[in-house]
């Protein structure tokens, strides 16, 4: 490829930069940190590299696949692009594509937060009166989630309403657990979340990934705290009123 046609290549496909693309994987080829996927864009190539892999997910070639279109390759020979399957606006680019309401701004997604091939938690929120925006992603019987999490392989989705409240906001995003109540310290931007004894483990979740996820996804650092059963009771006026937290799954 001449390099004026490679330029014009480039800027045409770079004009969609940031963006959802469908590519077919052509080769697969082992380099010392890891393998790295090569895949046909039209007149251009993506090369994906490990480090923007979904983690332990299996390719192979001729498969279609979705991924997000970041920047030119300055050491690739002929047009080629960096791509992503691990970035988390790959997530939103999915659920753009298949949710009307957020195409519509309807919906909006208001927080992201990712870990890839594992689980990714949205807050969403409606920009439209009489519109459910968790009901909008989840769709008819989980049918549009499941849309997305198929494209993403094991990874769950967890869609969440948005609270401006930050008591609120943390208690739904520590969902599926249930939160008695939420105290805020906003020197420290410290947000401790007391749950019954039984919701302690679903809280902090395995490797403590739900805790994790919850604490990039509003914004806080999120302490823990088991209660009896009977305090918890109590102490659930502190997050009544709260819309039920959305959990859709793949």
């Amino acid at each position: 490829m001449r390099d004026a046609e490679k330029e014009q290549v480039l800027r045409d496909v770079l004009e969609h930069k940031g963006e959802m693309v469908s590519g077919v994987v052509e080769r697969i080829a082992d380099h010392s940190d890891g393998k790295t996927v090569y895949l046909e864009l039209g007149k251009a190539e993506g090369v994906l590299a490990p480090e923007e892999q979904i983690p332990d997910e299996v390719l192979r070639p001729g498969q279609y696949l979705k991924v997000l279109l970041l920047d030119e390759r300055k050491r690739g020979r002929g047009a080629q692009v960096n791509v992503s399957r691990a970035h988390k606006a790959l997530v939103r680019r999915l659920l753009e594509f298949e949710i009307p309401e957020l195409q519509s701004g309807a919906v909006i997604i208001r927080a992201l937060a990712r870990e890839p091939g594992v689980r990714s938690k949205v807050a969403v929120s409606a920009h439209q009166e009489g519109i459910d925006p968790v009901g909008a992603c989840v769709g008819p019987k989980g049918v549009r989630i499941r849309s997305v999490v198929g494209e993403l392989g094991t990874e769950r989705v967890d869609i969440i309403p948005w609270a401006d409240e930050p008591e609120r906001l943390v208690a739904n995003a520590l969902s599926p657990a249930q939160v008695s109540r939420v105290e805020i310290d906003r020197e420290s931007r410290t947000a401790t979340a007391h749950v019954p004894d039984n919701q302690l483990s679903l809280a902090i979740g395995k490797d403590g990934q739900n805790a994790r996820l919850a604490a990039k996804l509003t914004g806080w650092r999120i302490d823990i705290k088991p209660e009896p059963a009977g305090a918890a009771e109590a102490n659930a006026t502190a997050v009544a009123g709260a819309p039920p937290p959305g959990d859709a799954a793949g």
